[in-house]
């Protein structure tokens, strides 16, 4: 009976070492699954992963997937080589002229070298806070504060090739450094506060002054334009009336002139219709075939013309003479006839 207690016993444990076993074998084989998936690691896109095999430089590791030996190779550090932009706090500075602010930066980086960034510094952010500290302090003091706060672009500049210049061994790349606040003494505050008043009432006084210029000047020009249209408008309206005067003297003159050629004209062709009439006339008694008493008839007649005229002497030709008795007989004959009608 004690045998086969002694048996059974043996052999349950025997069954529980091997289930033991088991699960440890289990565990040993899950464990080293998980380990093999780890093995394999994924750089992600603007990373990169510095290898170390043994403690010492081995590779980096860029965008994609890598395996990773374990217990012989680990990742040393995990770097982003995306731009940041960091924000440290107020420094205390001290102008050439011994006025004391409080300036704070805004510092924009990024790694360049993820070897040099992991082995070249501890803690970076820090080194580049102190450092931008230190070199802000430089140049400030070579300012006086009039020079410091119109003079920002100057100091950004000056800061950014120091520290880039500095910085470019620890794998970093500065890009930019911005003086975020510039903060004087409240004394210095108050000052500046009371010349900005008084700048800007000068700058208004100013500015009236010469609105009031314009604005006298440009009466003025007024006054001289209107001067001159009004001289200009007098000197077209005598020009005008010259002109108006000088065309009624031409038709005037043209006029007269018209009326003396219709006179002239006229009288001419009166003449000429006298002397056609006579000359009709004289061919009429040619073609009469008159007798000597007639021709003495018709001298008598134009003797008497003649006379009618203003002339003070009259020569009377010899012929005309002798007819001064057929005068006599013709106007007794014409006062015989006349108390018969």
């Amino acid at each position: 009976m004690n045998l086969s207690m002694n048996a059974l016993l043996q052999a349950l444990n025997m069954d529980g070492i091997v289930q033991f076993l088991g699960i440890i074998i289990l565990l040993v084989i899950i464990f080293l699954f998980f380990m093999f998936i780890r093995c394999f690691r994924i750089v992600p896109q603007a990373h990169v992963f510095v290898i170390e095999r043994f403690g010492s430089f081995k590779c980096e590791w860029e965008t994609g997937i890598h395996f990773l030996w374990p217990f012989i190779e680990r990742i040393a550090g995990k770097v982003s080589l995306k731009e940041k932009v960091v924000d440290f706090k107020p420094q205390p500075v001290i102008t050439k002229d011994n006025v004391t602010m409080q300036i704070d930066t805004v510092v924009f980086y990024k790694v360049t070298n993820a070897k040099q960034y992991i082995y070249g510094v501890e803690r970076p952010l820090a080194a580049i806070e102190n450092l931008s500290a230190t070199t802000l302090r430089n140049i400030i003091g070579e300012l006086e504060l009039d020079s410091t706060l119109t003079s920002r672009d100057t100091i950004n500049t000056n800061i950014t090739a120091i520290l880039d210049q500095a910085t470019d061994r620890w794998g970093i790349k500065v890009e930019r450094v911005e003086l975020k606040n510039i903060i004087p003494p409240r004394e210095i505050q108050d000052a500046m506060e009371k010349q900005m008043k008084a700048e800007r009432e000068r700058r208004e006084k100013i500015l009236q002054a010469e609105g009031d210029k314009k604005s006298q000047i440009l009466v003025a020009e007024g006054e001289k334009e209107s001067q001159i249209l009004r001289a200009q408008a007098k000197k077209e309206s005598q020009i005008l009336e010259a002109e108006a005067e000088k065309q009624a003297m031409i038709l005037k003159a043209d006029a007269v002139r018209e009326q003396k050629i219709l006179e002239a004209t006229g009288e001419a062709q009166a003449i000429e219709l006298v002397q056609q009439a006579v000359a009709e006339s004289l061919i009429k008694l040619n073609n009469a075939s008159p007798n000597e008493k007639v021709i003495q008839l018709k001298s008598l007649e134009a003797f008497s013309k003649a006379a009618d005229g203003k002339a003070t002497k009259i020569i009377i030709p010899s012929e005309i003479q002798g007819l001064a008795g057929l005068a006599t007989g013709l106007k007794s004959i014409v006062e015989s006839d006349a108390p018969k009608q």
